[in-house]
């Protein structure tokens, strides 16, 4: 017998409590790719990003990485935990980037809970204020910021589910080889 399992869908503003941390599960390793398409995409002409001769003779020996990326990448990892459900961003506070990051780094991040609070204005949502870090590979804290946004209260989220088609067109379990006798398959 088969049974569809929903996967995971994401918070809502009754999930948050003030104080709760969240690590992030993704981390993602830069790449010059990463860096110089977002750079040249949004028109930046710092040298520092793009021109690694220039860069080779600056404390950092390296382009250093937009921090738009960075700010774009952690904001990112976050959404699994904070805002798959999000109505709207309010805004990004406090950023602050105590550390380069360089083509290579893997980042991580977190964010702590610090407010929850019903929307005065729209009945459907509630304003979340979180602080949010990210961080490299050796646990060296990259940005930091605050950000607020708006999700939506139990109840009040759009069905957004898409077409699926019946079962019949996935294999039959009943009709599948035991791969339970194999070795080196835990049983």
């Amino acid at each position: 017998m088969s049974a569809a399992v929903q996967g995971w869908t994401g918070r809502l503003f009754e999930d948050f409590t003030p104080g709760d941390i969240y690590n992030h599960p993704f981390g993602k390793t830069v790449t010059d790719y990463d860096n110089q398409s977002l750079t040249l995409m949004t028109q930046n002409v710092a040298k520092v990003h793009v021109d690694s001769s220039l860069a080779q003779d600056t404390e950092f020996g390296a382009p250093l990485v937009n921090s738009c990326f960075t700010l774009a990448l952690v904001t990112g990892q976050s959404t699994i935990d904070l805002s798959m459900n999000v109505f709207a961003n309010l805004g990004w506070d406090e950023v602050r980037l105590p550390h380069p990051v360089l083509v290579g780094d893997t980042i991580y991040s977190r964010s702590k809970v610090l407010s929850a609070r019903p929307s005065a204005s729209r009945p459907g949502v509630g304003v979340v204020e979180v602080a949010t870090e990210g961080f490299n590979q050796d646990g060296i804290i990259v940005i930091r910021f605050r950000r607020t946004f708006l999700v939506y209260r139990r109840g009040f989220l759009p069905d957004r589910a898409a077409p699926v088609p019946d079962e019949s067109s996935l294999p039959d379990v009943s009709s599948l080889p035991d791969v339970s006798s194999r070795p080196g398959v835990a049983g």
